[in-house]
C-alpha cells in the first residue's frame, strides 16, 4: 500500500512548507465563482488527518475536468502557496502536483483520517480516540513519523519565500493571484512594455501604458494609467525584476491580451514596484512554442508562441498605414526542426533594430497567425521577441541548426498544395484556366511567374478622398472644392489613387489583371501622387514610365473569383502581392519540377 506522509496537513495548516509530500485527495468540487473563472476545492488526507482548505491553480482546471484528480486517487504535491484570506483562514493553493497512483487503483481511503479542525490543531489533547484502538506499538510509530515530517515541512526553504524590501508581505507565486487577496507581493521580470498611449473623450483625457511580467509560475499583464503613468513608466524597463505590490485585480479580457491568465493587474496609488537586484531565478519569458509544422493546423488569427532559426530576412520597407501613418515593414523566414519555413512580419522599431545576418535563434511569444497568401505570422505591437534568448529550447534549436539544419532548404508553409483559403498554389497561368480556379463558391488564390506585356494608362489614376480611411473617388465641385459622397464632406484638396489594369504572360498563356495601388506602385516603381502631378505637369514622362516598367517580370500572387454584371460572368484577377523574382529559389522550384516529370 502506497505510504502517505503523515504530519503533512498540519505543516500546510500551520503555513509551512510541504512541497513533495504524497496525499490522498479525499474530495474535489467545482465553486461557483459567478462571471469569475471556474475554481476547484480540493479535500486532501496525509493519513492521519484531512483538511479541505485547498484549491487547485486555474491552470490545471484540465486535470479536475478530464477527471485525472479523483477522489481516493495519491499524488505528490509539487508546488504550492499558502495564502491568508480576510478571516485569518488559510488556503493551500496547488501550484503543480503529480498523480503517482489512479483513483481506479486505489481500494478506497488511506488510513483512518480525521479532520484537522477537529484533531491536532487544537492541541495534543483535543484528538479523539477511535473506537477500533490501535496497538500501543503503532500509534507510538505514527506519532515519530508525525513528528519527523512536521520537523522535514516546516522548514521554509529560501527559493520559496525570498525576502522583500523592508519585509512587508511574503513573495507569492503570481499564478496564485486573485481579486480576493489584498496583502501580497510578487517578484517578477517585465517581458514587455507598451509605450504611452492616450484618449480624449466626452469624459475626459487621459493615458495608459501596459507591460507583461512573468516569474517561475505564470505571467500577468499590468496596466497603469494617468498618475502611474507618471510614477512607474519612466522607472520601469523591459527585462529586469523588480518587487509589485499592492496592485488591484480584476477579471482578464481577453480581447486584448494575450497573456495566459484568467486576471489581469491595474496599478493603484497604493503601489509599489521595486527594483530586485538577486533575479537570477526569475525565467526571462514563459512561453508555450507550437512547431512550425504545427502552424497549418491553427485557426486564422490564433496567438500562438514560436521559436526558429532565422533562415533569410529582407530588406526594411515602409509603408502608408490607412491613417496615414508611416510605419515599418520587415519580413523574415523562420525554420525549426520540422523542417518546415514561415514567414514573419515585424513592424516598426523591432523591423528596424532587427538583424539577421548571423542567422540568430529567435522566440517571440504572441504571434499572430495569418492565412493571408499561406500560413504566417505576424509579430504585432503587443507580442514579445527575444534574440538568442538564454533558454533551453534555443540551445537544442541551435545545436541541431549548426549540426544538421543549415544543410536544409525547409518547406515554406506557403508552398504547400492547396487551393482555396488562401494558400499559396504555384500555377501557370494555362492551369488557372484548365482547373477552372475562381469557379466555385469561394475565390481561389495562385502565385505564378508571369511578364507584363501590356499596361492600359488610361484611367489608371484617380483623385480619392483626402480623408484617412476613405479612399472613395470625390467629384470636382468646379469651385476649388472637392466632395466625398461618403463622407458627405467637401474638401480644398484631394489624393490620387492608382488602379491599373495589365495583361501579364508567361509560356503557356496570358491574363488581364487589375492591380491596385500598392501593387501597382511596386509594377511602376513609383508612387500615385508623383505619377498624378506627372501627368499634370509632364505627358512624356508619365508614358515614359509605362513603357519602362513592360517586359519586366515579377512574383504575382494573385485572387481569382468569378463574377456577374448586367448578366454577364467573368473571371476577375486581382493582384494581390507583386515581388521580384528570386531566380534562386525559382530555379530550385524548376529543378524538382523536371526531377517529377522525369520520374513519370
Amino acid at each position: 500500500m502506497t505510504r502517505l506522509s503523515e504530519g503533512a496537513i498540519e505543516a500546510l495548516s500551520n503555513g509551512n512548507s510541504a512541497n513533495d509530500a504524497v496525499l490522498q485527495l479525499v474530495n474535489i468540487r467545482k465553486i461557483d465563482s459567478g462571471s469569475g473563472p471556474t475554481r476547484f476545492r480540493v479535500m486532501m488526507s496525509d493519513g492521519l488527518h484531512t483538511l479541505s482548505s485547498f484549491m487547485l491553480s486555474t491552470q490545471l482546471n484540465f486535470m479536475a475536468e478530464e477527471n485525472v484528480l479523483a477522489p481516493n486517487c495519491v499524488c505528490i504535491l509539487k508546488k504550492h502557496v499558502t495564502n491568508i484570506l480576510k478571516d485569518k483562514r488559510r488556503v493551500v493553493i496547488i501550484l503543480e502536483i503529480e498523480v503517482i497512483k489512479p483513483a481506479e487503483e486505489v481500494a478506497g481511503r488511506i488510513g483512518d483520517p480525521t479532520p484537522l479542525a477537529e484533531g491536532l490543531i487544537k492541541g495534543p489533547q483535543s484528538a479523539p480516540v477511535p473506537e477500533n484502538r490501535q496497538p500501543l506499538q503503532q500509534q507510538q510509530n505514527r506519532t515519530e513519523a508525525h513528528k519527523s515530517f512536521s520537523r522535514d515541512f516546516g522548514k521554509k526553504t529560501p527559493s520559496a519565500m525570498p525576502s522583500t524590501p523592508g519585509g512587508s508581505s511574503k513573495v507569492v507565486p503570481i499564478a496564485s493571484l486573485n481579486p480576493y487577496q489584498s496583502k501580497w507581493t510578487i517578484r517578477a521580470r517585465i517581458t514587455n512594455k507598451s509605450s504611452v498611449r492616450t484618449w480624449s473623450n466626452s469624459r475626459g483625457d487621459g493615458k495608459l501604458f501596459s507591460m507583461e511580467i512573468v516569474d517561475e509560475s505564470g505571467e500577468i499583464r499590468v496596466t497603469g494609467f494617468n498618475q502611474e503613468v507618471d510614477k512607474f513608466f519612466s522607472l520601469v524597463e523591459v527585462g529586469k525584476v523588480y518587487y509589485v505590490s499592492k496592485g488591484s485585480l480584476k477579471i482578464a479580457n481577453k480581447q486584448y491580451t494575450s497573456v495566459k491568465n484568467d486576471y489581469e493587474m491595474t496599478l493603484n496609488g497604493d503601489s509599489s514596484i521595486i527594483p530586485c537586484e538577486d533575479a537570477c531565478d526569475v525565467p526571462v519569458m514563459q512561453c508555450d512554442f507550437v512547431s512550425i509544422g504545427d502552424l497549418e493546423s491553427r485557426e486564422k488569427d490564433a496567438i500562438v508562441d514560436v521559436i526558429g532559426v532565422c533562415k533569410s530576412v529582407e530588406e526594411v520597407t515602409r509603408l502608408t498605414t490607412k491613417s496615414n501613418k508611416e510605419v515599418s515593414k520587415r519580413t523574415l523566414n523562420l525554420m525549426d526542426m520540422s523542417g518546415k519555413l514561415v514567414t514573419v512580419t515585424l513592424w516598426g522599431e523591432e523591423a528596424e533594430k532587427f538583424d539577421g545576418s548571423a542567422q540568430p535563434i529567435v522566440a517571440i511569444k504572441g504571434a499572430k497567425v495569418s492565412d493571408f497568401g499561406g500560413r504566417s505570422l505576424s509579430a504585432s505591437f503587443s507580442s514579445s521577441m527575444m534574440i538568442n534568448p538564454d533558454i533551453p529550447e534555443a540551445y537544442k534549436l541551435r545545436g541541431w541548426y549548426d549540426k544538421e539544419g543549415h544543410a536544409m532548404d525547409g518547406q515554406s508553409l506557403t508552398e504547400v498544395k492547396g487551393g482555396g483559403g488562401g494558400l499559396t498554389n504555384w500555377k501557370t497561368l494555362s492551369d488557372v484556366k484548365t482547373e477552372h480556379l475562381g469557379h466555385g463558391d469561394k475565390a481561389d488564390y495562385y502565385t505564378c511567374i508571369a511578364t507584363i506585356v501590356y499596361l492600359r494608362k488610361e484611367n489608371c489614376l484617380y483623385q480619392a478622398c483626402p480623408s484617412q480611411d476613405c479612399n472613395k473617388k470625390v467629384v470636382d465641385q468646379h469651385n476649388g472644392m472637392f466632395r466625398c459622397e461618403k463622407c458627405d464632406k467637401e474638401f480644398p484638396n484631394f489624393k490620387y489613387r492608382l488602379i491599373l489594369s495589365a495583361n501579364v504572360a508567361d509560356y503557356a498563356d496570358n491574363q488581364w489583371v487589375t492591380c491596385f495601388q500598392e501593387s501597382a506602385e511596386a509594377i511602376l516603381g513609383q508612387n500615385a501622387a508623383y505619377l498624378g502631378q506627372l501627368k499634370d505637369s509632364n505627358e512624356a514622362a508619365f508614358d515614359e514610365i509605362f513603357q519602362q516598367a513592360n517586359f519586366n517580370t515579377f512574383v504575382f500572387r494573385s485572387r481569382v473569383k468569378l463574377e456577374t454584371y448586367n448578366d454577364e460572368s467573368r473571371i476577375k484577377a486581382t493582384v494581390m502581392d507583386v515581388k521580384p523574382v528570386d531566380h534562386k529559389d525559382y530555379s530550385k522550384r524548376l529543378i524538382m519540377n523536371i526531377r517529377k516529370l522525369a520520374a513519370q
